[in-house]
């Protein structure tokens, strides 16, 4: 199976749990042999690809469960819990993080439509937040192919950029192919509105300006994004702050500059807003889960 053949390519470059640069920009390795439970996370846009073991992602209530029979498409920046609840040292967890690009996606999707030939039919209605799809036989030969150029500097420098483009050609043409070509389309509003809101996450924000930006009316603003996200706009920033700052916060950074980098002036609110979120204080967090995000 090429699910074990890239297997093994990781286990050769991975001494510990963790997430590490594979040396190609935009790819990542993990591995997880001990169970992590769902905790507060952000996943940019990105396809998570697990060779053994499994994953999960919940949003606003939805479980995403995903293994080496499905990988996770996220074209939008989420506010998830994502964990390893089922890992252990005899049911190790392996996979490959991969950044999508959205000019990259966006030019490759025309230049796949130009040339012609049958693609995944886009969805109808308002573009989703995750979707999970089958591994394919394009899919697993160009994540391998992308994988072997890893061991030699010169084939990672020169190669691994076309083998990268050869991922997401395979991406654009499987069972995810429809769905992230309605993401990553030019005349997905929603879909930039998310990328506004992730890169601006501690300024101030109004429904109006949004919708404005989208070019839509407020009330069918509103109603697409609660359709693509599961929450309103205003629901979206509050969770995408304090995920960040949970992360921020089990990294080593202090509530205090937490709450600020998201931007919060009012320290009393932040740790009232933490609490009702997570059922514990912000420093109660910090002592508990010190640590335990930098393998999600």
């Amino acid at each position: 199976m090429i699910q074990d053949q890239i297997k093994e390519i990781i286990e050769r470059r991975m001494t510990r749990d963790g997430l590490v640069e594979s040396g190609i920009a935009g790819v990542k390795l993990f591995r997880a042999t001990c169970a992590l439970p769902c905790v507060p996370a952000v996943y940019e846009p990105s396809v998570i690809a697990i060779t053994s073991g499994s994953k999960e992602a919940v949003l606003d209530g939805a479980r995403y469960v995903y293994d080496a029979e499905r990988y996770m498409c996220c074209p939008m920046s989420m506010p998830v819990t994502a964990g390893t609840p089922a890992a252990s040292p005899e049911d190790p967890l392996f996979g490959v993080y991969i950044d999508l690009d959205p000019r990259e996606m966006s030019a490759l999707a025309v230049e796949m439509e130009s040339a012609g030939g049958a693609l995944p039919a886009a969805q109808g209605g308002a573009v989703q937040a995750i979707r999970l799809a089958r591994w394919d036989a394009g899919f697993g030969t160009a994540l391998l192919r992308l994988l072997q150029v890893l061991d030699d500097e010169a084939d990672r420098a020169v190669l691994g950029p076309l083998r990268l483009r050869e991922v997401y050609y395979a991406i654009l043409k499987g069972e995810a192919g429809g769905f992230a070509r309605q993401a990553f389309g030019a005349g997905n509003g929603i879909a930039r509105s998310i990328a506004h809101l992730s890169s601006q996450v501690e300024a101030q924000v109004s429904v109006e300006d949004l919708a404005r930006r989208a070019g839509l009316s407020r009330a069918v603003f509103h109603r697409r994004f609660k359709q693509a996200t599961r929450m309103s706009p205003i629901q979206f920033v509050k969770a995408m702050r304090l995920n960040r700052a949970a992360m921020s916060i089990a990294g080593g950074m202090s509530v205090s500059e937490a709450a600020m980098e998201v931007g919060y002036v009012s320290a009393s609110q932040f740790s009232r807003e933490f609490k009702r979120s997570y059922g514990q204080s912000p420093r109660q967090w910090s002592e508990a889960q010190q640590g335990l995000i930098a393998g999600l």
